[in-house]
């Protein structure tokens, strides 16, 4: 492959396009096991229809590995956001329609939210008292099979010319329960300091699941807990804060 344009670097992987195809290149600290298992949930979930880059290949280059899948030609729901403001409900309305979509859709063989979560919490640096009512409240949450993105937010949608939607980075891919997936959409957006967007957002998400606020509310100290994990050090103590589960009661 030809490594002439980078589409994009992140912490330990640069994603690179050779024509058609795209490739993401793992540094050598990324865990092995990590990269096989970003690979193996996209490939189930295209097994579900969703649009989303086909895996083409799982290949070492320069002795680094990599997922070699399709490239997907448009602009990032993102990037037309912040290109045109003006129609920034009309995106947001697209966004929460497309999450419907994915969360519409059946992948028996993906990891369970629940398990995932119980595995990041005990890693966490909160005591344990906030441990137990943390893992007590995920234990009481009802059990679903949704198809969960794990880090739905605008850059993670490609829009095509002809306006067809892909899904990008299924790397934290579960399955389990909707409004989980979407308290973390909604700390995402908080984590960028758009809280106004993040309101728009999860109301809009409630409005058009039917799904009460409070509900995503009891999941929000649960999810932030898990995710602070692998936080840098100013994304864990926001995360941290919110992990109080007695501020949701």
């Amino acid at each position: 492959m030809k490594f002439d344009t980078v589409l994009a670097e992140r912490k330990h992987k640069v994603i690179y396009r050779d024509g058609d195809l795209c490739a993401k290149v793992f540094d050598e600290s990324f865990p092995k096991s990590d990269i096989l298992n970003e690979a193996l949930n996209q490939a189930r979930v295209e097994e579900t229809g969703l649009n989303i880059p086909k895996i083409e290949e799982v290949t070492k280059i320069d002795g680094k590995w990599a997922i070699i899948s399709d490239y997907i030609e448009g602009k990032t729901l993102q990037e037309l956001m912040d290109e045109n403001p003006d129609k920034l409900d009309e995106y947001l309305n697209l966004f929460v329609d497309i999450q419907k979509d994915i969360l519409s859709k059946k992948c028996p063989l993906l990891k369970r939210l629940k398990d995932k979560m119980q595995d990041k919490i005990s890693q966490t640096d909160l005591d344990a008292t906030t441990r137990y009512e943390l893992h007590t409240r995920l234990a009481s949450m009802k059990k679903h099979s949704k198809v969960c993105h794990g880090d739905f937010n605008p850059s993670n949608v490609i829009i095509t010319p002809e306006g067809v939607p892909y899904i990008l980075d299924w790397s934290h891919a579960t399955q389990g329960n909707g409004a989980a997936d979407a308290a973390r959409t909604y700390l995402l957006f908080c984590l960028k300091g758009d809280k106004e967007l993040a309101e728009k957002y999860l109301k809009l998400f409630c409005e058009k699941t039917d799904t009460a606020r409070q509900y995503v509310n009891a999941w929000m100290p649960i999810v932030a807990a898990s995710q602070s994990v692998k936080g840098n050090p100013e994304e864990r103590e926001f995360l941290l804060n919110w992990a109080n589960v007695f501020d949701y009661q």
